[in-house]
């Protein structure tokens, strides 16, 4: 390479000597023209290789191996990779089947021994069972038959329809042991009207709180007696703020508002017929009668009531049956 260069640089410099020698004698336009084309003719044909631009000699490619091997490419491709072979599915292992057990043979058991009491007690009847919630304990009572009432007892405002009606409800021995004495509030009113307010208005499914009622003479007689379907029934009053009293007390309503008006004559001797009738419908617990107490001296001391109010006569009504 340095040979080469050496000769280009000589060729360029005897040149330009030549051309600073002929400068020396003047030259008209055509001649210059002349030279210099001939000059750039000339200059053509010298091979000038810049020494950037030097081509590097090509490296001898190596000899393959093996004649017949293929040659490489000069940009290697990336081989795919290879698929994966599925591993055989190992052979599942048969388990061995349960033998069939041989049921054991089940012994009899022996009969229940029965032991006979000494005394044999009979089994009281469903009907005469009955739930005190106070104690909890059942109690088989029986039931209370209807009284003799004497040949020559007479009744005026018990008429035979309400004593049949009174003789025909399933009465429970030892049942009921109180007789309570309200008054409605109001100043008319009767069995009905009441039975609509307590169920419709008071929601209580079972309806009128009270088993009896007794008319001042407004909406019903005066002193009239009208019989609640609790009684008919046998079940538990609504009249006073106790579930166990309300289980063992008869509720007898009077008509009126005794906290403004006295009852009437009527009413009050058709009350003493009545709590009379019904202590001897229900029979006597221990040698007693059914206790006759007014609402206010039996009701619970948390919820305090003026009922029956003040116009009732109390002392009347414990002169009669205490």
């Amino acid at each position: 390479m340095s040979s080469i260069r050496r000769l280009i640089f000589a060729l360029l410099l005897a040149k330009t000597a030549s051309l600073f020698a002929q400068q020396s004698t003047p030259l008209n336009d055509e001649e210059k023209r002349q030279r210099f084309l001939k000059a750039r003719e000339e200059m053509r044909t010298i091979p000038i290789t810049p020494k950037n631009d030097a081509t590097p000699a090509p490296k001898p490619k190596p000899k393959p191996s093996h004649p017949t091997a293929t040659p490489e490419p000069s940009t290697p491709k990336p081989a795919p990779e290879p698929e994966p072979r599925p591993k055989p599915e190992a052979t599942p292992v048969p388990k061995p089947e349960p033998k069939p057990s041989t049921p054991k043979p089940v012994k009899p058991a022996p009969p229940p021994v029965v032991v006979e009491p000494s005394t044999p007690v009979p089994s009281p009847p469903p009907s005469a069972q009955i739930n005190i919630e106070r104690s909890g304990l059942e109690q088989s009572q029986g039931m209370q038959p209807v009284p003799f009432k004497g040949w020559f007892t007479r009744w005026h405002y018990l008429s035979k329809a309400v004593q049949r009606e009174i003789d025909r409800a399933p009465v429970l021995k030892h049942r009921w042991r109180y007789v309570v004495v309200h008054n409605s509030g109001t100043r008319q009113g009767n069995a009905k009207a009441f039975e609509y307010y307590h169920l419709r208005v008071r929601k209580m499914p079972n309806g009128l709180a009270y088993q009896f009622v007794i008319g001042n003479g407004t909406s019903s007689g005066d002193g009239e007696i009208e019989i609640g379907n609790r009684w008919m029934r046998q079940i538990n009053g609504g009249h006073v703020h106790s579930d166990y009293l309300n289980n063992i007390a008869l509720g007898i309503c009077l008509v009126g508002d005794l906290n403004r008006d006295a009852p009437t004559k009527r009413q009050l001797e058709a009350l003493e017929e009545l709590i009379r009738y019904l202590r001897l419908r229900v029979g006597q617990i221990d040698h007693k009668f059914a206790i006759v107490k007014a609402h206010r001296e039996i009701n619970p001391p948390r919820w305090p009531t003026d009922c029956p109010g003040t116009n009732f006569p109390y002392q009347w009504m414990h002169g009669k049956f205490d």
